[in-house]
């Protein structure tokens, strides 16, 4: 695999990444900061629920194809 590739980050995921989550919690970061989680078709909904769920998530987009 390429050592640049972009990785799923669920945990133990190997897969590339395709979806990139944005977020922050608000009661640690300006509101305008923003982490990523990068994401795998497989792994997006559930890595946006769990942010979801804690009301962190701000956009989730689709990554640039190569």
């Amino acid at each position: 695999m390429d050592p640049d590739a972009l990785l799923c980050s669920a945990k133990a995921c190997r897969s590339p990444a395709v979806w990139s989550l944005a977020w922050n919690n608000p009661k640690l970061h300006d509101p305008d900061r923003r982490k990523v989680w990068l994401a795998c078709d497989a792994h997006r909904e559930y890595l946006g629920n769990f942010l979801s769920a804690r009301g962190f998530l701000r956009d989730t987009t689709r990554l640039p194809t190569p």
